[in-house]
């Protein structure tokens, strides 16, 4: 199973995670809408690359959980 984190690069080329208000991650149990959310925080961005107007500046990443808690703890 899959999660969704969202992702947005600054200024200088570095990524980072979108974060809450309590600092924590924000996930999605769903792509979709994990895309819908980064167009509502980041309208501009989004739409920019849509119309090809630059760098790729925002991302979706897939999490995959480990089901079989490999390597044996």
């Amino acid at each position: 199973m899959a999660l969704f984190k969202l992702q947005v690069e600054e200024d200088d080329q570095t990524w980072h995670d979108v974060k809450n208000a309590e600092g924590e991650v924000v996930t999605f149990d769903d792509e979709t809408k994990a895309r819908a959310k980064l167009e509502e925080l980041y309208p501009v961005l989004v739409k920019l690359e849509r119309y090809q107007s630059g760098p790729k500046r925002t991302r979706v990443i897939a999490i995959w959980s480990d089901d079989d808690d490999w390597p044996q703890k």
